[in-house]
């Protein structure tokens, strides 16, 4: 199992977490935008949370991801609902597509941390 989770873990690096390896074009627009729940949905912040919560090392294949996600806070520092999922049950009530989430921002502060603290090693 390691194995194929350490694949799955490389599979994500090498497309920097959104591009297609072959012509380097963002697989699906989706990914940019930062939903939650989440669900059985992907999004670049779920798969940065994702390498965060399995240890692994921030390296330079994540940058472009981090940079999103830091191109994503608004000048009160918090992170928008962008694609509600239809299927979905509230995850905050009053929380429409397009205004700050507490789960997006904590997420997001989480992946930050993470990715700021490899200098610290």
């Amino acid at each position: 199992m390691t194995a194929a989770r350490e694949r799955g873990q490389e599979y994500l690096l090498e497309r920097r977490l959104l591009r297609r390896r072959s012509t380097g074009e963002v697989i699906e627009q989706t990914w940019t935008q930062f939903s939650f729940p989440t669900s059985y949905y992907y999004d670049v912040l779920r798969g940065l949370e994702y390498l965060r919560s399995a240890h692994i090392t921030p390296d330079t294949r994540m940058a472009e991801a981090i940079d999103l996600v830091v191109s994503k806070r608004d000048a009160e520092g918090r992170w928008p609902l962008e694609n509600v999922h239809p299927e979905q049950l509230d995850a905050e009530e009053g929380v429409a597509e397009g205004q700050p989430s507490r789960w997006n921002t904590l997420r997001a502060l989480r992946v930050l941390g993470w990715y700021s603290a490899r200098d610290e090693h």
